[in-house]
């Protein structure tokens, strides 16, 4: 069981997403996972310009090189990384394969904000990783929730861009055995729900 506080409740999903990681069914549950990513690019993705994806840190599923041949697949297609700014909001910065990133105060690889070549740009869907996630339902409709670090840089960013753009997808990227119940953790008032939520059993919008 897990502990009460969320501090507690994300070491110890994050230590078993170390030995989930390290086991033998890391590969059952991942190449599923990565197959529906796939069919959602191919379904949704023609509508889409700009991704933003993370850099995968502590065992995160690395989505690079399927969000990378979609980037190649038609002209025009942008692939962004988050900067974190000093007032715990995100920035997004275009980002190519293979160029100079730059480790940000929790040793995360970011874009340089500075490089002129790879500007700044709004994305039309983000992908977020999961420490863990749940679901509530209110009239009769389901919504996802995330756990993450505990920074708060996704919800502040993502109350800012839904504002702007309406249409923008929020994707929350996790496992089936990392899904909370209600007695382990509840979402707050501040936290920004999923638009839809993406493990190895299928796209839950």
């Amino acid at each position: 069981m897990h502990g009460n506080s969320p501090k507690t409740l994300r070491q110890e999903l994050l230590k078993q997403r170390k030995e989930f990681a390290a086991g033998a069914n890391y590969t059952h549950a991942t190449e599923p996972l990565l197959s529906k990513l796939n069919a959602f690019l191919e379904s949704d993705g023609a509508s889409l310009r700009s991704i933003a994806l993370y850099w995968p840190i502590q065992d995160e599923l690395d989505l690079r090189p399927t969000l990378i041949a979609w980037s190649k697949n038609a002209s025009g297609r942008l692939l962004t990384l988050p900067f974190a700014r000093p007032d715990k909001h995100l920035d997004f910065y275009e980002w190519r394969d293979g160029d100079n990133l730059i480790p940000s105060k929790h040793g995360v690889p970011e874009p340089d904000p500075n490089n002129s070549d790879r500007p700044a740009s709004s994305p039309d869907c983000i992908l977020i990783p999961c420490v863990g996630w749940s679901s509530s339902t209110a009239n009769g409709k389901t919504h996802y929730w995330r756990l993450g670090y505990g920074g708060g840089y996704f919800d502040r960013t993502l109350a800012n861009l839904r504002e702007n753009n309406p249409k923008l997808i929020c994707i929350g990227i996790g496992f089936d055995w990392q899904k909370l119940d209600d007695t382990q953790w509840a979402a707050q008032t501040h936290d920004e729900p999923l638009d839809m939520l993406l493990t190895e059993s299928g796209l839950l919008r």
